[in-house]
């Protein structure tokens, strides 16, 4: 709107590379369409002329011409919309990708065409060397340690590109102390929430928020991504989501949907806080402004930098950073031959592959589309290693939790694809930790077990796995703010009236009137209703809220579950749903009349 040249030609180059990323890598991304809510009148013919300028500027590239959406018609497409005051909307188009799978998928591609990738590698120093024409010092490579064995290393090379995103200054450190520094990280979190708070094909952005952040409301693998905030932050490579970055999110979503839809804390099933690298340029006279996009940089002593940008332009971004060290150490090298190269998976992928796996390979429908668009023509190697379940149907493909359609093939899969621990198959090879992390949890063992079984690792190394995965849920996933809702929440908000329903609830368990129930107590009333509780797993629903952990849920403990479950800040409490379900249970059944049970005596 400001008639910004730079900016125009950020954008151009960004839908440029959006196109080719679609092209490049079909099973791992797609067009998402993306409501504007419009609540002012003025705003409709605002916004649509934005957003028409965006069609504008993409030419060829524009996935599908935005619109503009009548209150009924867009009520009807996103009928949990707030109603109230709604004028219509505008829909406009953007890509969405797998981006775990797509790091991933570069990596697996440029090994194939000849390069050599180390994972879980980090950088000690830098070498150098003495150029004899100018006497200067040069960097010629770099001193790395695994960081598993803890074994150091030296690569020698013509040329050390540094592209470390947040890590930045950290090698520019390393190549000159008195460099000023020029990454300035923000953090971002997301929140995942159950995919019922959004349409199974449509987004939803606010532009401008309470203090002026875009917000976005996204369907994502079948659950709700919602983010995301922008705050400055230190340079961690450990970030923690906060809770009051959870909260503003969850508010902002409040704003725009329906009141019927109550927005609850507890329904979070997973958040996170990624970190942006921002940047200014060290070429800049003002330095003080950040960059909206990327800069490549080259010190003295030859080091080339790239900082900055984002992932769409990650292409663009790696042939400036190519082009510029070619110039700088006078390489020889063709053209660029990144534009339009199928990444891995994407060659043999069609949007009908998945119907060939259900019936090859005996693949439930939703296992095989879920394979299909992870590993495109690679999802024939994952089903190849499914093991036969015994059942009817599926014939292969055990499941790690039921819910998801991650299947243990997956896990052994992911070694092949440079895995090395627990947090590597929840986190970066499928999404599950991102997805949910009660489900992570569930399925940790199941995965440290087949791990353990392929990488021939010892008991004291499945228990250090298992614990470091946990501790990557509950401090990076959001499990412990999830967690703290019952803990931190000492106070009872319960009406007089209430206390006296939820407590004839708990007595109904408690027969002895003890004030306490135990698992003992639980399952003496499911006999009753001849229901069948494992019971490790009846230890662990009750363990979810015996807060000072001493095997037994005390009546105050159970009144402040129930009250966090009616301020919406713990939802799908197993003990909370199953105490209301066998009461129920009970109240149907009633004292059984004479005549029923054949007369008497």
């Amino acid at each position: 709107m400001n008639l910004d040249y730079e900016q125009y030609m950020m954008v151009k180059e960004a839908l440029h590379e959006r196109a080719n990323l679609l092209e490049i890598a079909p099973h791992l991304s797609a067009p998402l369409p993306i409501m504007l809510p419009v609540y002012k009148w003025w705003q409709l013919p605002y916004y649509w002329a934005g957003i028409k300028m965006y069609d504008l500027v993409a030419g060829s590239h524009c996935l599908k011409s935005s619109y503009i959406l009548s209150k009924s018609k867009a009520l009807e497409l996103f009928p949990m919309l707030k109603k109230d005051k709604l004028v219509g909307a505008i829909v406009y188009y953007d890509g969405q990708h797998n981006d775990s799978r797509m790091n991933l998928a570069i990596a697996l591609a440029a090994a194939r065409h000849g390069a050599a990738i180390a994972n879980y590698t980090e950088v000690v120093r830098l070498l150098k060397k003495t150029d004899p024409d100018t006497g200067k010092e040069r960097v010629s490579g770099a001193r790395c340690r695994d960081v598993i064995t803890g074994r150091e290393f030296d690569i020698h090379a013509k040329c050390v590109i540094n592209a470390t995103g947040p890590f930045t200054d950290s090698l520019r450190k390393m190549d000159d102390q008195k460099t000023a520094k020029i990454c300035q990280p923000s953090a971002g979190v997301h929140i995942v929430i159950p995919g019922y708070y959004s349409p199974d094909n449509m987004g939803l952005l606010d532009p401008a928020t309470s203090d002026g952040r875009v917000i976005f409301f996204l369907p994502w693998e079948k659950m709700t991504i919602a983010g995301t905030t922008d705050t400055p932050t230190d340079i961690t490579a450990h970030p923690i989501p906060m809770e009051e970055d959870i909260n503003f999110i969850l508010s902002e979503v409040r704003n725009y949907l329906s009141p019927d839809v109550e927005v609850r804390r507890g329904d979070v099933l997973a958040a996170w806080s990624g970190i942006r690298p921002l940047v200014t340029d060290p070429n800049s006279k003002d330095t003080q402004s950040i960059c909206r996009n990327h800069v490549v940089s080259v010190s003295s002593s030859g080091l080339v930098t790239i900082a900055g940008g984002k992932w769409t332009t990650y292409r663009s971004m790696a042939e400036e950073t190519i082009d510029a060290a070619i110039k700088e150490h006078k390489l020889t090298a063709g053209p660029s031959r990144t534009m339009g190269l199928l990444l891995e998976g994407g060659k043999d992928w069609t949007p009908t592959l998945y119907i060939r796996l259900v019936q090859d390979y005996g693949l439930e429908n939703e296992v095989a589309q879920h394979l299909a668009a992870t590993y495109g023509g690679r999802a024939f190697e994952v089903a190849k290693m499914a093991q036969v379940t015994g059942k009817r149907w599926p014939i292969v493909g055990k499941r790690l939790v039921s819910e998801f359609p991650y299947i243990e093939s997956e896990v052994i899969y992911a070694i092949k694809e440079y895995a090395c621990t627990a947090i590597d198959v929840i986190a970066r090879r499928t999404r599950l930790g991102f997805l949910n992390v009660q489900a992570a949890d569930e399925a940790l063992p199941r995965i440290v077990e087949i791990m353990a079984k392929q990488l021939d690792w010892s008991e004291q190394k499945k228990t250090e796995e298992l614990e470091a995965a946990k501790q990557f849920l509950y401090q990076e996933m959001g499990y412990r703010a999830r967690s703290e809702q019952l803990t931190k929440t000492s106070e009872i908000t319960l009406a007089p009236q209430e206390v006296a329903r939820y407590k004839k609830r708990f007595y109904k368990f408690d027969k002895e009137s003890k004030g306490f129930i135990t698992t003992l107590d639980v399952q003496q009333v499911l006999e009753k209703l001849s229901i069948q509780i494992d019971e490790n797993a009846l230890h662990e629903i009750l363990n979810e809220v015996d807060l000072n952990k001493n095997g037994q849920v005390e009546l105050d403990e159970f009144l402040q579950l129930m009250s966090a479950v009616q301020r919406g800040q713990i939802s799908d409490s197993r003990l909370a749903i199953l105490m209301k379900t066998v009461e129920e249970g009970l109240d149907l059944r009633g004292p059984v009349s004479v005549d029923r049970s054949g007369g008497g005596v």
